[in-house]
């Protein structure tokens, strides 16, 4: 849990800090604020709901955690899984654009762009090979099935000729 903390709270909490002083929020005025803060609430919890519900499928269907030295055993295909490969990030995603609304936070929104970037390179040259390696075959059907951001509309189910 420590870099989801790192992620979300430390390192906004930090720019925050140090650019409300330079003036780094945008320049709405009151109702457009409102807007804001009650858009950025609902992508804040969205975000937090997703990753509550992938965290506990990685216990409960995996046998792991997040911790890269304690990931899931099993391989997981259920509820959000079986529409996006990357649900957790996209609740980051999520958590973190709410942030930037919430706080009407140009440099929070540069934070979130740059760990956008870093997750659209991290996750296909360097997560997404590791999981070819622990689950081979069983991980590219799915990866050839399951989009990697934008969730299908409907839920993808193993065909019983790929025994998955």
């Amino acid at each position: 849990m420590l870099l989801p903390l790192m992620t979300l709270a430390v390192v906004p909490a930090i720019i925050l800090f140090t650019t409300r002083a330079a003036g780094s929020a945008w320049p709405l005025s009151v109702p457009q604020n409102y807007g804001l803060f009650v858009i950025g609430i609902f992508f804040i919890a969205s975000g937090l709901i997703l990753m509550v519900r992938t965290i506990a499928l990685f216990a409960k269907a995996g046998n792991g955690t997040l911790a890269p030295w304690a990931p899931p055993e099993k391989f997981v295909v259920q509820g959000i899984y079986r529409r996006v490969r990357n649900p957790m990030i996209s609740g980051v995603f999520f958590v973190l654009l709410g942030e930037c609304l919430l706080f009407s936070s140009i440099a929070l929104f540069a934070w979130f762009l740059v760990f956008v970037i870093m997750n659209v390179i991290y996750i296909p040259f360097f997560e997404e090979p590791g999981l070819e390696r622990r689950f081979g075959r069983e991980y590219l059907i799915y990866k050839g099935n399951v989009p990697r951001w934008i969730p299908r509309l409907r839920p993808w189910k193993a065909d019983k000729r790929e025994d998955l």
